[in-house]
């Protein structure tokens, strides 16, 4: 199974504290925490259950069923950065390689589905995406 890129934020934030801790990075140039305040990755995290829960109840050949999957978790994702504006450009591509990758391991053909909808590869998340 993918990554969250929560997982990877939080791993981020507790290297930087380990530096720190151990007087390795400069106090000025920790910037993790700040990136990623914990109410930030909580609801993110939270977005990401809900999805994952409805990815594993997916029928993958249903284009109607896995755009709706997708359509919930972009909406909510844009609630979040509303509240904690949070995803930049990196967060952003990975919030959206999550997605494609979750879908895919649950045997959804993102390619395929793309391109029966006109759109291309990367364009899964665009139509509700704020982010």
């Amino acid at each position: 199974m993918s990554e969250r890129p929560t997982t990877s934020w939080r791993k981020g934030i507790a290297r930087e504290a380990e530096q720190l801790a151990t007087g390795t990075l400069d106090p000025g140039c920790a910037c993790m925490a700040d990136l990623y305040p914990e109410e930030l990755l909580t609801a993110t995290d939270t977005v990401l259950d809900s999805f994952d829960a409805e990815v594993a109840e997916l029928d993958s050949t249903e284009d109607v069923q896995v755009f709706a999957v997708v359509e919930r978790v972009v909406l909510a994702l844009n609630a979040v950065d509303d509240i904690h504006c949070g995803y930049e450009t990196g967060e952003r591509e990975a919030l959206r390689a999550y997605i494609d990758q979750a879908l895919s391991e649950h045997g959804v053909d993102v390619t395929a589905l793309t391109a029966r909808h006109g759109l291309g590869r990367y364009e899964l998340t665009d139509k509700w995406r704020d982010w």
